[in-house]
């Protein structure tokens, strides 16, 4: 998984209601028209985090009738957590800084 894909896939997750949202998706597929009561915001809301989910590839949907339920993609779910644990070495990068630590003045400290 690269980089990027990681990016996208914790950013999704990042958002309280989306991590509720998935949370719930553990426990059985859900409807759009099911979630809106349990979080107290529009439908259009709950369909804009759903949305972000599906494109981070996070979750899946299944049309049953006019209805379309909401399932775990729990392949991708494993394939993100498992590129956490194995992000890249970054030694290259840090060899390219000078051989002492840089001293870094915090934020809004003018006395040294």
């Amino acid at each position: 998984m690269e980089l990027q894909e990681l990016a996208q896939g914790l950013k999704a997750l990042s958002d309280p209601t989306r991590l509720k949202i998935v949370a719930l998706l553990r426990v059985r597929a859900l409807c759009v028209c099911e979630l809106v009561p349990l979080f107290n915001i529009s439908q259009p809301a709950i369909s804009r985090h759903m949305r972000r989910l599906r494109d981070a590839g996070l979750v899946q949907e299944t049309r049953r009738g006019q209805w379309v339920f909401y399932s775990l993609n729990t392949e991708q779910l494993t394939t993100l957590a498992n590129a956490i644990g194995h992000l890249p070495d970054f030694r290259q990068e840090l060899q390219q800084l000078p051989g002492e630590p840089l001293m870094c003045t915090p934020a809004g400290d003018t006395h040294l």
